[in-house]
């Protein structure tokens, strides 16, 4: 009789979604986590409420600097050594400095050396490390899933990646809120590391291969994107369709304290509360997005619609918000739900780019997307000294979202491209 032969449940391709989705779960969470711990964090090394929103933002501005770094430099090891060794080198690297972040200021227990130096230069230095790290996990395992399958169903392998992910956000409010900072920076330091078992058996992408194999004249990495003034328009234009989800993060939750406190919302909103009701909603979001775009076969209508039901939910929280915690948390439900575009995003990035650049471009893509925080941040903390925290609100998200549709028109659509080409 002849045999039957199935599918292999953890087939080469199955095992680096899994990888790759579990990495991603683990990099939100620790992304996400220093959103949630940082007011109790601060507070609990001594410092005041005005203290805790400046020096907040400079920790959070670290760490995305950190990640535009290590944006950079993952994506051209990626293009140069291959999606595997990005892959797992920066879940070693975010793990290990979250780990050490549970020992800031500590004066007792097994990471009490870390206590001996200056609490918040130690912070700082923990921070940029793990945005470094954290820079290049996404990109290499979009990449590496990307390559692997096939044209029509990479949308829904790199839709399960992103909503696995944006899990570890809703862990991370979950356990930020109930376990404490220092313990919730372990937590998240033990499960990347205890991810590295799953190592074994991820093989390397065939289209990275092949290309090494091939005409070694192509140019890798970051060299083509400075070169070509039409690649990096390209990935320009990328980014700023993202930034507005990175507005809604970085000031719309993250600073939900000042804004609630200017509303007269008493008692505020906790911001690991709130990020645990935003990410709830971008589960659903990111597989909403990523099943639409490939239902309307094109990544830029999706992200048309989502784009406008993110700045429909800003708008939500801004008018329903002032009733109170509540109606604030019920409105960031639904701004985290079209914020779910990012991993849309993500793939219109990976499918525009060709095999020589393509881990570089999608390693950066997020990253860029992240450390638009800062000059959003800071813009918004100009206006809030001159019209208040709500008005200031008002008039950054009003500005970035416009750039973002500005931006989405000059994007060339890239849904079912053969990625079996290279940037010359």
């Amino acid at each position: 009789m002849n045999a039957i032969h199935r599918p292999r449940l953890l087939s080469p391709t199955n095992l680096a979604i899994a990888v790759a989705a579990l990495g991603y779960f683990v990099d939100v969470y620790d992304l996400i986590l220093f959103n949630v711990v940082r007011w109790e964090s601060l507070k609990d090394l001594g410092l005041d409420a005005q203290q805790q929103a400046t020096t907040g933002v400079w920790l959070l501005n670290i760490q995305l600097i950190g990640m535009l770094v290590g944006g950079v430099a993952w994506g051209m090891l990626g293009d140069l050594r291959g999606r595997l060794s990005v892959l797992f080198g920066s879940i070693i690297l975010y793990s290990v400095a979250n780990l050490l972040n549970a020992g800031v200021g500590a004066k007792e227990g097994p990471l009490a050396f870390v206590g001996a130096f200056d609490p918040m230069t130690t912070y700082a230095v923990l921070r940029f490390a793990a945005g470094v790290g954290l820079a290049g996990e996404l990109g290499a395992g979009v990449t590496l899933v990307a390559e692997m399958t096939s044209r029509h169903g990479r949308g829904v392998a790199i839709t399960f990646i992103g909503a696995v992910g944006v899990v570890g956000a809703v862990v991370a409010g979950v356990v930020g809120e109930e376990a404490g900072w220092r313990t919730a920076y372990m937590i998240g330091g033990v499960m990347g590391l205890a991810l590295l078992a799953l190592r074994i058996g991820v093989v390397e992408s065939g289209l990275f291969a092949a290309l090494g194999k091939g005409d070694t004249g192509v140019s890798r990495g970051l060299i083509p994107l400075c070169t070509s003034r039409t690649l990096a328009l390209r990935l320009f234009s990328i980014v700023l369709v993202g930034m507005p989800i990175w507005f809604t993060l970085a000031v719309i939750v993250g600073l939900a304290p000042r804004i609630a406190s200017a509303m007269g919302i008493d008692p505020a909103p906790k911001p690991g509360t709130l990020v645990a009701l935003y990410y709830s909603g971008a589960i659903f979001g990111d597989l909403a997005s990523g099943l639409l775009s490939q239902w309307l076969k094109s990544r830029k209508r999706a992200i048309a619609v989502f784009m406008a039901g993110t700045a429909l939910g800003c708008a939500l929280v801004l008018i329903l918000g002032a009733r109170g915690a509540a109606w604030y948390g019920a409105a960031t439900v639904v701004m985290g739900f079209f914020s779910g575009y990012w991993i849309v995003t993500i793939m219109t990035a990976t499918e525009s780019f060709g095999t020589n650049v393509r881990a570089t471009v999608t390693t950066m893509t997020p990253n860029l997307i992240r450390v638009s925080a800062v000059p959003v941040t800071m813009v918004y903390l100009a206006l809030a000294d001159a019209t208040g925290p709500v008005a200031a609100t008002w008039w950054t998200g009003a500005g970035c979202f416009a750039i973002g549709a500005i931006a989405l028109a000059f994007v060339s659509e890239p849904f079912g491209n053969d990625l079996d080409f290279t940037e010359r």
